[in-house]
């Protein structure tokens, strides 16, 4: 097996979607944005990069990431503490948008070359928190929808946690649905205080 050095290494130097994004309406190149080490014990599973991160080259650095941090119960430096939390999205690359300003989704081919070598990379995973349907689908198995797999999290915890996007698109989800503000995010909360104390 090789290092996760070397692994970091050749995703970050991946070229494989040149031509797809190349084709979409925002005509970007690949940026790989890769946010791992073995020692991490948190494992953060999102959906793609989007085009803030792929600016900046850092997971998160959006709107979306200031509502995630919150829901972990997070500041920014625990959050990008790469020996404690590993980022690992279904796509390393922002996939761009469509002709309608839509977000496209992560490539298969993404997570078909890269998720089985980096898993193998993080043997001290204790808790994983699958941030929305593709990383749900992907790490459960399951194509079941988001709202059901959040509303079941007490099945899935203290290992693992579905959680919706952290999108301002969910907000009237939200809104709608208490209870995971009330019941799941301090159970969440305490986990991840009770894993990186």
């Amino acid at each position: 097996m090789v290092s996760s050095c070397a692994l970091k290494a050749e995703i970050s130097a991946c070229r494989l979607c040149s031509d797809r994004f190349a084709a979409t309406a925002t005509a970007h190149t690949p940026r790989p944005v890769v946010w791992f080490r073995p020692s991490a014990r948190i494992l953060i599973a999102g959906q793609a990069p989007g085009a803030r991160v792929h600016e900046s080259g850092r997971p998160f650095t959006d709107a979306s990431g200031d509502r995630l941090r919150d829901w972990l119960g997070l500041d920014a430096s625990a959050f990008y503490d790469k020996d404690q939390i590993a980022i690992v999205p279904m796509g390393f690359c922002f996939p761009g948008y469509n002709a309608k300003g839509a977000d496209l989704p992560p490539p298969v081919l993404c997570h078909r070359t890269w998720h089985q070598r980096v898993m193998a990379q993080l043997p001290n995973i204790e808790i994983t928190v699958l941030v929305g349907a593709h990383a749900q689908r992907f790490h459960m198995g399951t194509k079941k929808p988001v709202k059901e797999l959040v509303q079941g999290w007490r099945d899935h915890a203290p290992q693992l946690f579905p959680l919706p996007h952290p999108s301002w698109r969910n907000t009237g989800w939200l809104k709608k649905n208490p209870w995971f503000e009330a019941e799941l995010l301090p159970d969440l909360r305490a986990r991840v205080k009770e894993v990186l104390k």
